[in-house]
């Protein structure tokens, strides 16, 4: 380190923060560092022109005379601001952004030479309170939004501050820093002066300045668009790495309604060329935001958007298909006078065809089908030449289209309900493609060994509302809309597969659906400093639920669909199969811990195919379990052979579904339980399978006409009341009460218990079944590969084995409690009398002792 030369060391000495304890290492050091020189540049080259002489004055124990000379004569930048701050600061007269010490470290007789060098370059300088450069354009900044007539700042005194007096934020911590480049947006002319003064535009502030140029300013009446896009062209040509963002540009659409001056003027610049990009492209990507989003269904967003397809048609289906949905909505909505027809023909989309109105039908935010129905009625093509309008036969064919394709769509049980109310043929037509469909089996799982195909398999039907859908299987036709249709392909409606691209991801900016006064009130809200230093991510604002993919007040088809058809019928069994395969929990919720509802039967087949998919189980199905289910291995064994929806599915079936009737409502009755003498209680395999009314039962004539048995004498062993000294019997009938009052309740325990059994069994023996699978697989890789490895266990045997332990202890604990305790009563007349139940003598043989309870024989 001796070795080296001055300039080396100056080097090193300009990089440290802190150079004191690098001087403390040797006498040279110390010496190279009380050079005036050295510590003068020091500043300037560590933290530039602009900021040099405020750091400088921080460290009062460095500073001199000499230093303070050298720094003015080396290029450091002196504004006036900075010295009226300084004399605030120093002198206790008002409190700025500065908490520390700062300037008060400096000797008096050196702050006083830094007073001469301050009035030498600008004379008489202003002192008093709210009399700074500062306050000066804090005013400016402010009055921005008034008329011209009322501002007490015009620009000429800024510009005056920024030529004659160098003003400039000095301090990275000062908040006018964040609020300069506003001053850039209201009067683009002062950018000149301030680069001259050392600022720089740095490129995240660039969309702020746009903003604030555009914003919507009721107040100002004598703006005008060619006075927004003189501005822009201003700080165009001033700044080359100035231009308008397609961000700021989608925001400035976004009210294009409500701020027509700024919107005129971006269609100016874009007439003009100015713009890097087309105007007519950015219009149409940003159409295509609202197809899966909420926010279509806003009325100012709709009007919003025909406005900007009305300057801006465009041929692509998406926004063909975004503006269809807007039309038809607002029709539902508000019932306008103009019918539908004829704003269609104003807008100049075209013909609308069949499939344009079953994909409006099918999205998640038309809840409502009248309007596009009546439309069909009246304005379609009909299959017969020469007739205008549908008939009843091709709407009903129409309608049992849609109801197929809703069953998929979970978040669509609002619009099948009224389907169901409103068409006869809706009922029928939910069970037929229920049964003839979506029906599962390990037959139509993937094979186990296929990790790929299982990870990637799923159930058509209750998909988890909860995961944000993907761009190709959001609502779209069974193969997503034909492929959903070539996006931006040969206009036909078909999409290729890599054809995708993202609309927002562009070198110009992302663009969201934000508008631009929600980003300038964002900015003014979010402190400064921060928020404008940060990169923009569209959909930033989270908690807006105008951005969710899903309806207001959901109603999922799965609960609908048990509410409807019961928690017993062979339709809810499939979508509850399907439930428990996606992991859907609201459904299965619903389905098994309802308390308003009886449940739905959980069964082994369900876990079975789990296992075949290696998932994990939802805990919801263990609740259940524990809470009592009853076990069935598969929906067989609590589905009749004759209900009705099998029925009407194999009718459908074999005769065809033109010629079978289609009845609108189905009565249903609950079997009655009859208690009989021999058999107390019934069966818990049949206590809630429904009757339904139909032509395989005993009509009402047949039933009253039915005589009750006689009673053989035989039977009835005494008529006589027994007395209350005949022991015999009056122990006997008592008995018999007793019986008669806990026999309910311990029956109801002990079923419980065995369906509890029966699960813990059965279930143990599929995690056996499935860990064998395992230690096999392992084998084979190990007998290929020559070498021992770590088979991780799937999801289904983790889950399975922790709640397994959970299960088999529940078991133990209620086998316990069922157990017969030792009962101590006492007669009211006599207290020496006890009764107590005999204990069972208990023996256990090991080679020639015998273990009792009395000890060791």
């Amino acid at each position: 380190m001796q070795r080296l030369c001055d300039e080396i060391l100056m080097l090193i000495f300009y990089e440290l923060h802190d150079p004191t304890p690098f001087i403390l290492l040797s006498k040279r050091f110390y010496n190279f560092s009380q050079d005036a020189y050295t510590r003068a540049h020091y500043f300037l080259t560590r933290y530039g022109p602009a900021q040099a002489m405020y750091h400088a004055l921080g460290r009062g124990k460095v500073v001199n005379e000499r230093v303070l000379d050298i720094l003015m004569s080396s290029g450091a930048h002196l504004s006036r601001y900075l010295i009226q701050v300084a004399i605030h600061h120093y002198f206790y007269t008002q409190s700025h952004f500065i908490k520390t010490q700062w300037v008060r470290s400096v000797p008096l007789p050196v702050f006083s030479s830094f007073l001469q060098l301050a009035s030498t370059r600008y004379g008489e300088i202003p002192r008093g309170k709210g009399l700074d450069d500062g306050s000066t354009f804090s005013t400016f900044i402010k009055e921005s939004r008034y008329p011209p007539s009322l501002r007490r700042v015009r620009w000429e005194t800024v510009r005056e501050m920024l030529e004659k007096y160098h003003f400039i934020p000095f301090s990275p911590k000062d908040p006018l820093m964040a609020q300069f480049p506003l001053a850039l947006a209201i009067e683009p002319r002062l950018l000149p002066y301030a680069v001259a003064n050392g600022f720089h535009m740095d490129s995240k502030y660039r969309d702020f300045v746009f903003r604030k140029m555009f914003e919507h300013n009721p107040s100002a009446t004598d703006r005008t668009a060619d006075e927004i896009v003189e501005n822009v062209k201003e700080l165009c040509r001033l700044d080359p790495s100035m231009f308008l963002s397609r961000t700021v540009a989608a925001e400035i659409c976004m009210e294009a309604k409500l701020n027509e001056i700024g919107y005129a003027a971006l269609k100016q610049l874009d007439k003009s060329g100015l713009l890097l990009f087309d105007l007519a492209s950015l219009v149409e990507d940003l159409l295509k935001l609202f197809l899966k989003t909420r926010s279509i269904t806003s009325h100012s967003i709709q009007q919003n958007l025909l406005h900007l397809f009305e300057d801006f048609p465009s041929t692509d289906p998406t926004v063909r298909l975004v503006i269809l949905l807007i039309v038809f909505l607002a029709n539902d909505n508000t019932h306008p006078a103009v019918p539908v027809r004829t704003r269609l023909e104003n807008l100049n989309i075209g013909p609308v065809t069949r499939k344009d109105l079953y994909n409006v039908l099918i999205h998640p935010f038309m809840e409502r089908y009248n309007s596009v129905l009546d439309y069909m009625r009246t304005e379609m093509e009909s299959s017969d030449e020469g007739r205008k309008g549908m008939n009843q036969k091709e709407i009903r064919m129409v309608v049992d289209e849609i109801v197929a394709r809703l069953l998929e769509l979970d978040c669509k049980g609002k619009m099948l309900k009224r389907l169901h109310d409103g068409h006869q043929n809706v009922h029928d037509t939910i069970i037929f493609n229920t049964l003839d469909k979506y029906q599962l089996d390990l037959d139509n799982l993937p094979e186990a060994d296929d990790l790929e195909a299982c990870a990637a398999f799923q159930a058509r039907l209750c998909h988890d509302n909860t995961l944000m859908p993907s761009e190709m299987n959001y609502f779209w036709d069974g193969k997503p809309f034909d492929q959903l249709s070539k996006l931006r392909g040969d206009g036909n409606g078909h999409i290729e597969e890599g054809q995708e691209r993202t609309p927002f991801a562009n070198e110009y900016g992302d663009i969201g659906q934000e508008s631009l006064t929600t980003m300038i009130r964002q900015d003014e809200s979010i402190p400064s400093s921060r928020y404008r230093r940060r990169i923009y991510y569209p959909y930033h604002v989270f908690g807006d639920l105008s951005r969710s993919y899903l309806p207001h007040d959901v109603v999922q088809v799965g609960r609908w669909i048990k509410n409807d058809f019961g928690a017993r019928s062979s339709i809810t069994a499939v979508f509850m199969t399907h439930a428990v395969l996606n992991d859907n929990t609201s459904i299965l919720e619903h389905y098994l811990l309802d308390c308003a509802s009886s449940p739905v039967p959980v069964t082994l087949k369900h876990f079975k195919l789990l296992a075949r998919l290696g998932r994990s189980v939802n805990c919801t199905l263990f609740t259940a379990i524990s809470s009592g289910a009853e076990f069935f291995k598969s929906e067989e064994d609590y589905i009749q052979t004759w209900e009705i929806s099998r029925r009407k599915y194999h009718k459908l079936k074999t005769q065809g579904r033109s010629s079978f009737s289609y009845p609108q409502v189905s009565v249903v009755i609950e079997r009655p339980h009859v208690l009989s003498p021999s058999s107390s209680y019934p069966s818990t395999s049949t206590s809630g399978s429904p009757l339904l009314l139909s032509s395989s039962l005993p009509s009402s004539s047949t039933i009253r006409g039915t005589k009750r048995p006689r009673r053989s004498a035989a039977q009835v062993h005494s008529y006589i009341i027994p007395d209350s000294d005949d022991e015999a019997i009056a122990d006997y009938s008592d008995v018999d009460v007793d019986l008669e009052e806990k026999e309910p309740d311990e029956y109801k325990r002990k079923s419980d218990n065995g369906h509890l059994h029966k699960w813990t069994k059965h279930l143990g023996e599929l995690l056996r079944e499935e860990q064998a699978k395992n230690r096999q697989i392992k084998k084979r890789l190990e007998k290929k590969t020559g070498q021992k490895i770590y088979l991780a266990r799937s999801e289904f045997v983790k889950s399975l084995s922790t709640n397994m332990r959970i299960l088999r202890k529940l078991a133990e604990v209620r086998g316990n409690a069922n157990e017969p305790s030792t009962d101590e009563y006492t007669d009211d007349g006599d207290d020496e009398y006890v009764h107590r139940h005999s204990k069972k003598r208990r023996t256990m043989q090991r080679q020639n002792w015998t273990v009792t309870s009395a000890g060791v024989v």
